[in-house]
């Protein structure tokens, strides 16, 4: 299927975000899967979180910011600051803390195992 999208506009599904993830504040995840393979093991999409602090341990992931703002610390690694217009990449395993100042909204490509 071939089609385009507004992103910042698109209407997203909540996602339940398991307490056990959460640092600080009370985010809230929305999104939207845009497309997946037939394996199920790439997937295009959109992802909304909303302010506070979470763990996640990450996938293969290319992701564009929207809008929002966020500092992801990689375990053991960089100390990325995201914001609209930003790209990022993350790796299979990474575990990350996000802190997210403003709403985040990213478009994402991920490439499961």
């Amino acid at each position: 299927m071939t089609f385009a999208l507004h992103v910042p506009d698109a209407e997203l599904e909540p996602e339940p975000l398991d307490p056990d993830r959460i640092v600080a504040g009370t985010p809230e995840v929305t999104g939207r899967v845009l497309w997946s393979s037939p394996d199920g093991r790439q997937l295009r999409g959109l992802w909304q979180i909303t302010p506070g602090t979470v763990t996640d341990t990450e996938a293969d992931e290319l992701f564009v910011v929207v809008s929002g703002r966020a500092t992801i610390e990689v375990e053991g690694g960089s100390v990325l600051e995201v914001g609209p217009g930003d790209a990022a990449v993350l790796r299979a395993g990474d575990r990350t803390t996000w802190t997210v100042h403003e709403t985040l909204r990213k478009a994402y490509a991920i490439t499961l195992p």
